[in-house]
């Protein structure tokens, strides 16, 4: 693979190979503190903007999974990725009209925000004989400017997505708000884990609470203390990134 690439581009791998390891590191002490094994923790890398080379390269490494977040690069790209070594999702906000274009391409959508969205989940996976997993988006920080639930809204959100053919709740997911402090994050940190296991005490049908997708590149290790058991890391492990 390194003979195909430029002075620049092999530099670029060598920076992922670090961070990779670097961040499995963290994720592993992260996970002893928190009384956990590393094992116990999925690390996802979020892989918008990333040329697939370097996603396979990531692969090669050890990395079992990836996420896109916007549909059309998740198609341009699909063919690219080495999908016989890690597994696909779906991490960024869904529009209704476009969820036919990805059920079928990736295992999991994490950004499930309403009863509509997962009603068309449900409709297209029925369709094409399949059930996809999904977890429940949750604005934990109430912000105007993100997608998700509101918590006092998931019971009720719930209840009627499990009458739902053709997915399966796994979990919970959520964005919370730029913080100043560490303290500030383990707030929001810690109010979805409480969510987690109170909706897991629930025993709802179809509805199994067994991934808490939070932790981002900055605060992966404050996820993983407060109870996350899956992290989406992009910048910390490929570079920071220009967004179009």
């Amino acid at each position: 693979m390194m003979e195909k690439l430029s002075t620049e581009q092999v530099r670029r791998l060598e920076d992922v190979k670090a961070n990779y390891e670097e961040i499995v590191g963290s994720i592993e002490k992260a996970a002893v503190k928190s009384g956990r094994k590393p094992e116990d923790i999925t690390f996802l890398a979020a892989t918008k903007t990333v040329e697939p080379e370097i996603i396979n390269y990531a692969i090669s490494l050890g990395l079992k999974k990836i996420g896109e977040n916007r549909v059309q690069e998740l198609l341009s790209k699909y063919d690219d990725y080495d999908l016989e070594n890690a597994d696909l999702q779906f991490i960024g906000h869904l529009q209704k009209n476009k969820v036919r274009q990805i059920i079928g391409k990736v295992s999991m959508i994490q950004s499930v925000d309403s009863v509509k969205l997962a009603e068309e989940i449900s409709k297209q996976s029925v369709k094409n004989n399949l059930i996809t997993d999904v977890l429940i988006e949750v604005n934990i920080g109430r912000e105007e400017n993100k997608s998700g639930i509101m918590q006092e809204q998931a019971d009720e959100i719930l209840a009627e997505i499990a009458g739902f053919e053709g997915l399966k709740v796994r979990g919970l997911m959520s964005v919370p708000p730029i913080c100043d402090s560490k303290q500030d994050i383990f707030k929001y940190f810690d109010k979805m884990y409480k969510m987690f296991i109170d909706i897991s005490s629930k025993k709802m049908d179809n509805i199994s609470m067994d991934f808490l997708s939070m932790g981002m590149s900055d605060d992966y290790s404050e996820a993983i203390l407060s109870g996350a058991n899956m992290i989406r890391v992009g910048s910390a492990l490929f570079g920071t990134r220009i967004y179009r």
